[in-house]
């Protein structure tokens, strides 16, 4: 059962240790446990603002339906939810089982002048379910019952699955007939394969399987006007690819129904390995040979300094993490109370020769910048937990601290200093407010070119809601007015949403947003569809 005001599923808990509490009490400070809202308040307030929306049988108008669908996990999505400030939620909720009732919705929807957004997991770090700041009706289109695996092809390794699928549901149909997707998001446990899709995700092994613009083939997007079915060829050169309007699009040119996508028989080895970096100069030209390279690692992950020790100190384990310090000491990679050396996790995935040679070869090359390996010891811990990350800022939150990250994509000549940039920008925002925050950062997908970038911030959250959203406002603005000052994406793998429309347009140019603004007037004409979202126009 998912929590209804936090991450995940409410039979799943990540704890701090007494010793990470006391860490953090030491580099942010003392926090006052928050006084959230209970369920029944937020219900009863969820109540006193009735549906506008004319009763229609696949609808559900209950106060529990409209909270659910009106929350992502964006940092303000949590704000909003612990302190009770629910005043916007969405009108309805339907639950379609298949592309006709989605045409059937869409169609009611227009004819009672009523918005329309598309849902999945409702993962979203970025605004994507926040009601728009529209005086229409907004009915939630909630795919998760839409979750078939339609057909699969051996032959041509292709799959076409409803786009309302899990990534544990995804998979496992895949896995009984020994195939994967192999796109596994932080949210995999939650998130669904038409969200993955349409917010242009980017899984933790992608530089194996490919991001989602690699794996999404083809497939059907009902959009108020028309159904579009886009793709399905190996290769075209027959004028624009129309999957690229679908990828990206958050929603709003219509709902993703269907999506078919590239497939592979599963691996025969696959193995994490843990290497140490005696700091973050040798560390992030190693992982740069790498990636050029080209030897068909399936991850390669990279700690900075800080990050490499948040983690060890928020393992727990002291025993084993004090072996861990001597060992890397003796071996020249740091010890304790030094703060220099890096933590790369990674992947060797394939046929049993190919990661063999694989490792070989990696092996070589980072021993020229003086790794330390560790073995398949923290690959596999990290394996076995790699989506419970996420479960700590329940707990964090329990204590006092809020945690929000900013992620971007920039080319390795800037990397570093971007790093360095996105840092500075948090930490000074906080300090406007009078404020520490505790800021780490890691490169999650590293490219021939370049390297994403992806920075968390853990902070006190306030003792009331004003304060909170505005120590939250100050971050997010300054991270986010430093990232396209470098030069970055504001976006490498969580899509644009609300929360980052206003940095759109330094990407793609007043001439590039008109024309997305173009295509999306083309299929909604009646501006029916996900308001507010990408082109922040709500």
């Amino acid at each position: 059962m998912r929590r209804w005001n936090g991450w995940g599923n409410s039979d799943v808990t990540s704890l701090l240790t007494s010793a990470a509490l006391g860490f953090l009490r030491q580099v942010i400070g003392e926090p006052a446990a928050p006084h959230d809202a209970t369920l029944r308040q937020v219900l009863a307030r969820v109540a006193k603002t009735p549906s506008r929306l004319p009763r229609h049988p696949l609808v559900d108008a209950s106060a529990a339906a409209r909270l659910a669908a009106s929350f992502g996990q964006s940092a303000w999505d949590w704000l909003r939810l612990r302190f009770g400030e629910v005043d916007a939620v969405t009108d309805g909720v339907a639950f379609p089982e298949h592309e006709g009732q989605v045409r059937e919705l869409l169609d009611w929807a227009a004819s009672v002048r009523a918005c329309v957004l598309p849902c999945g997991g409702a993962t979203s770090v970025v605004g994507h379910l926040m009601p728009p700041n529209d005086p229409r009706p907004l009915l939630t289109l909630n795919l998760t019952r839409m979750m078939r695996l339609k057909w699969l092809d051996p032959v041509a390794q292709l799959a076409g699955f409803e786009a309302g699928v899990a990534g544990p549901q995804l998979e496992s149909q895949l896995r009984a007939q020994g195939f994967t997707l192999g796109h596994y998001p932080q949210s995999f446990e939650c998130s669904t394969l038409g969200g993955w899709v349409v917010t242009r995700s980017s899984g933790q092994q992608s530089a194996r399987y490919g991001r989602i613009e690699q794996l999404f083939a083809g497939g059907t997007l009902i959009t108020p006007s028309a159904s579009l079915r886009v793709g399905g060829y190996p290769a075209s050169a027959a004028g624009p690819d129309l999957r690229e309007w679908v990828m990206g699009s958050e929603g709003r040119l219509g709902v993703l129904t269907e999506a078919i996508v590239r497939v592979t028989r599963l691996p025969e080895v696959e193995q994490f390995v843990g290497l140490f970096f005696p700091d973050w100069e040798r560390a992030i030209a190693a992982v740069r040979e790498l990636a050029q390279a080209r030897l068909g690692l399936s991850m390669l992950r990279l700690a900075n300094a800080t990050e490499t020790m948040t983690t060890l100190t928020l393992a727990g384990h002291a025993r084993a993490i004090a072996w861990l310090e001597r060992y890397l000491l003796l071996r020249g990679a740091g010890g304790p109370g030094e703060n220099r050396k890096c933590l790369l996790l990674a992947g060797f995935t394939g046929g049993r020769i190919q990661v063999a040679a694989m490792r070989r070869l990696a092996f070589a090359i980072a021993a020229r910048y003086g790794v330390v390996s560790t073995g398949a010891l923290l690959g596999r811990k990290w394996a076995a937990s790699r989506f419970r990350g996420a479960y700590l800022r329940n707990s964090l939150w329990d204590a006092g601290y809020a945690v929000d990250t900013m992620e971007t994509a920039c080319d390795w000549s800037q990397t570093p200093s971007m790093v360095e940039a996105i840092e500075s920008a948090g930490r000074k925002a906080m300090a406007d407010c009078g404020e520490r925050v505790h800021a780490c950062t890691h490169l999650s997908h590293v490219y021939a070119s370049g390297s994403s970038v992806y920075s968390t911030f853990v902070y006190r959250i306030g003792p009331d809601y004003p304060t909170a959203l505005a120590r939250w406002r100050a971050l997010k603005q300054s991270v986010g007015d430093a990232i396209v000052a470098m030069g970055g994406t504001i976006s490498h793998q969580h899509g644009v949403g609300k929360d980052h429309a206003p940095w759109l347009v330094h990407e793609k140019g007043a001439a590039g947003l008109r024309a997305i603004a173009a295509v999306v007037h083309h299929f909604d004409p009646d501006g029916l569809m996900a308001r507010g979202n990408l082109l922040g126009d709500a």
